[in-house]
């Protein structure tokens, strides 16, 4: 894990990311490679890269699982963290036609250019709701679906919701501690790499 300093210098710096480029999630549950193709969504492929390198996912709770349709991840473990970028939007890309089909991987939103870390994967075929928000799509799991269909989803909503929900100020206040106490069966991600 990279130090805090780091982590909160991060937020501040904007890096392009490769055009395709593979993210390794070792989790509780066993590894996920999510596969990122920057043509899909040029600002959601750096973002995710940046956070990545910075070691924003690191520890990380799978805090929201809609039971066979989404895990949603993406508030660091610190609080102090998760504090700085939760400010540092990135603008909206445009839908590249590329549907929300089980695997792929999208940011969450509330508002339009709203976008900063939180992202989820699709884990059934959601093209029909999630199309026409949109949620672009960034990147698809290429290994490990199996292993996102066993992160504990028995919370659902309950572990701070989405975005939209406005119940999350828990989770950015308490982080893993909040979370650890609360939500005793979470899986995590341990660390998240990018990988060739």
């Amino acid at each position: 894990m990279l130090p805090l300093g780091w982590i909160l210098l991060a937020a501040f710096l904007h890096v392009q990311a490769p055009a395709d480029y593979k993210v390794l999630l070792d989790t509780t549950k066993g590894p996920i490679v999510i596969a990122v193709r920057r043509s899909w969504a040029p600002h959601g492929a750096d973002r995710f890269h940046e956070l990545v390198t910075a070691g924003y996912y690191d520890a990380a709770a799978i805090f929201r699982i809609r039971k066979g349709t989404w895990a949603q991840f993406g508030i660091a473990a610190d609080p102090k963290v998760a504090q700085t970028w939760r400010t540092r939007t990135i603008p909206d890309d445009p839908y590249a036609g590329v549907s929300n089909k089980r695997g792929t991987v999208a940011f969450a939103f509330k508002d339009p250019n709203g976008r900063t870390t939180q992202v989820f994967i699709n884990l059934k075929d959601n093209s029909e709701t999630h199309d026409k928000e949109p949620f672009v799509i960034f990147g698809e799991v290429v290994e490990g679906m199996a292993v996102a269909d066993a992160w504990y989803a028995e919370y659902g909503e309950a572990a701070g919701g989405g975005i939209r929900a406005g119940r999350q100020a828990p989770v950015f206040e308490g982080g893993n501690t909040y979370l650890k106490a609360n939500f005793p069966l979470l899986d995590y991600i341990r660390t998240a790499t990018i990988v060739r």
